[in-house]
């Protein structure tokens, strides 16, 4: 994909390449591997914006798993989250007894995460663990212990390897930072 046109355009710098990710993957699954060793975790992607690093890293984890979905929903178009939390479509399966790894793709404010833990934990899960490929601790706004993470990123609005704004740039296979020009009424 050529970055001199298109999509790479609306970006005001390129955050994290596509070989530093994929180098990222790799050693984050090796490391789930060894921590789930002995288990066959449910993996659970969040939809949609994780579905691009949930597909990288479950091939790098070499154990016997299940795979669900789930969607959630609390940003809309925005660029902020509304802070109100809506199940969109849930789990197929029980997770009673299961340790679970929820994937996400980028933990901001924590809220969504924090409602999807909490959720799993009431469901009977026999654990609850959290991978994502970009930690963002300047906007926590609950306490929330993020076991596994990639990258931890700066304040600022990002998009590509899955994240969109307004379902756009998922498709970007580095992260970038998009230009405010881009979201904001000029």
């Amino acid at each position: 994909m050529s970055k001199a046109m298109g999509q790479y355009e609306d970006l005001e710098r390129i955050l994290v390449t596509k070989e530093e990710i994929a180098e990222k993957v790799q050693e984050l699954g090796e490391r789930i591997t060894r921590d789930y060793t002995g288990k066959q975790p449910i993996v659970v992607c969040i939809l949609k914006g994780a579905v691009v690093f949930f597909t990288d890293l479950i091939r790098e984890i070499d154990l016997p798993m299940q795979i669900d979905f789930m969607a959630i929903s609390s940003y809309g178009s925005s660029t902020k989250s509304t802070g109100v939390v809506k199940l969109v479509k849930d789990l197929d399966r029980d997770v009673s007894g299961r340790d679970v790894l929820v994937v996400e793709d980028i933990v901001d404010s924590g809220m969504t995460l924090s409602y999807i833990k909490s959720e799993l934990q009431h469901r009977g899960a026999s654990s609850v663990r959290i991978a994502t490929l970009l930690d963002k601790p300047a906007r926590r706004r609950v306490d929330l212990k993020v076991e596994y993470s990639c990258f931890e990123i700066p304040d600022a609005f990002v998009v590509g390897y899955g994240l969109d704004y307004d379902e756009k740039y998922r498709n970007l296979p580095d992260v970038g930072i998009l230009a405010p020009r881009i979201y904001t009424k000029e």
